[in-house]
C-alpha cells in the first residue's frame, strides 16, 4: 500500500474517532444534502463547532459543500469510507489466513 493511500485511510480513521463527527455523519447518510442549520437542529451543537467537524470530515474526503442560493449545504461522499471498508476487509482477511497458519503449524505439532 502507498504511503498516500496510508495517509488518507488515517485521515479518515481520525476523523471517525470523534462522536459528534459520527452523528453529523450519520445525520449526512439521510440523502440530501444539508445545511449547517439542520445538521444542528435537535442537538446541542454551535453552528461553529458543527464547521468545525465538517472541516475534518471535508479534509478526510468524506464530505462535500456546495453553495445553494446564500448557504452552504453539506453532502456526504461515500467513497473514502467504502476504501476503508475494503482495507479493513483486506487486514482481517490477512489475520485469518494467519491465524490459519497458526491452526495448522499447532496441530502440526499436537500431531508428532
Amino acid at each position: 500500500m502507498s504511503m498516500q493511500l496510508e495517509a488518507s485511510h488515517a485521515r479518515v480513521f481520525a476523523a471517525l474517532g470523534d462522536e459528534t463527527r459520527l452523528a453529523v455523519l450519520a445525520r449526512l447518510c439521510e440523502g440530501d444534502p444539508q445545511s449547517i442549520s439542520r445538521l444542528t437542529a435537535g442537538t446541542r451543537l454551535t453552528r461553529q463547532a458543527v464547521t468545525k467537524h465538517l472541516r475534518v470530515l471535508s479534509d478526510a474526503g468524506m464530505v462535500h459543500s456546495m453553495r445553494i442560493g446564500r448557504e452552504s449545504r453539506y453532502q456526504l461522499q461515500p467513497k473514502p469510507l467504502e476504501d476503508v471498508r475494503d482495507y479493513l476487509a483486506e487486514i482481517s482477511r490477512r489475520w485469518d489466513d494467519a491465524l490459519g497458519r497458526l491452526k495448522a503449524h499447532v496441530e502440526g505439532l499436537e500431531g508428532s
